[in-house]
């Protein structure tokens, strides 16, 4: 019978085991294989040294010290005018609704050893728990009726007034009234509540929250 040549698998699967037999036979040494090509040094700057050479530069020319201030100068713009809520506006049309706080769980809640505490379906209000013990007064500091009217509000009712701006600058404001002034950051909390103009006053009432989307008072 003609022997057969060996496949292309066949003649993989030998060499693999020659090799495998190679390794178990000899250690595994390290060869110098001499200097294949001409070498260099490295061409390139180091990374550090180029940055510090390029700041001092900078400070050289004055440069840095510009870019530090406007920096410093961005940074105190910001605090002190923060990003307006996009989507208020001041009150067309005076309107008064409710909201409910009640929160539905929307997932069962367990302890750390996995025992049940709350189940899917639970209901509460954060109002059962803590009540509202001042009234939130949302406006926007750039119109000068509505600071105003913050103000008259305050009076009104003996201090017992949270101002809350959505526009122009809390720190102004605190430094005119010698008082804590807050801002609606992102409009996380007009967003929330549904408040789509300003000034807006916000009450409890029972276990809701009453809003008033206040007209301007000249």
């Amino acid at each position: 019978m003609t022997p057969r040549t060996p496949s292309r698998f066949g003649l993989g699967l030998l060499l693999l085991a020659l090799l495998a037999l190679l390794a178990d036979a000899a250690p595994a040494r390290a060869v110098d294989a001499g200097v294949i090509g001409p070498t260099y040094e490295i061409a390139e700057p180091h990374l550090l040294r180029f940055i510090e050479q390029r700041l001092r530069q900078k400070e050289a020319s004055g440069e840095l010290r510009r870019l530090q201030e406007e920096a410093r100068t961005r940074g105190i713009d910001a605090v002190r005018n923060p990003e307006p809520v996009a989507w208020l506006v001041t009150t067309q049309a005076k309107r008064t609704f409710y909201f409910d706080p009640t929160y539905v769980l929307d997932r069962n809640l367990s302890d750390a050893q996995g025992r049940l505490m709350f189940a899917v379906g639970t209901r509460a209000n954060p109002l059962d728990i803590v009540s509202l013990s001042r009234r939130l007064f949302f406006f926007d500091a750039r119109d000068p009726r509505q600071v105003a009217q913050a103000r008259s509000l305050m009076k009104h009712f003996d201090g017992q007034v949270k101002p809350i701006l959505t526009a122009g600058s809390y720190l102004d404001l605190m430094q005119a009234w010698r008082s804590p002034v807050y801002y609606d950051q992102h409009g996380l909390l007009t967003k929330r509540l549904g408040i789509r103009q300003v000034p807006a006053l916000v009450s409890q009432e029972g276990k809701r929250l009453r809003i008033d989307e206040l007209e301007v008072k000249p």
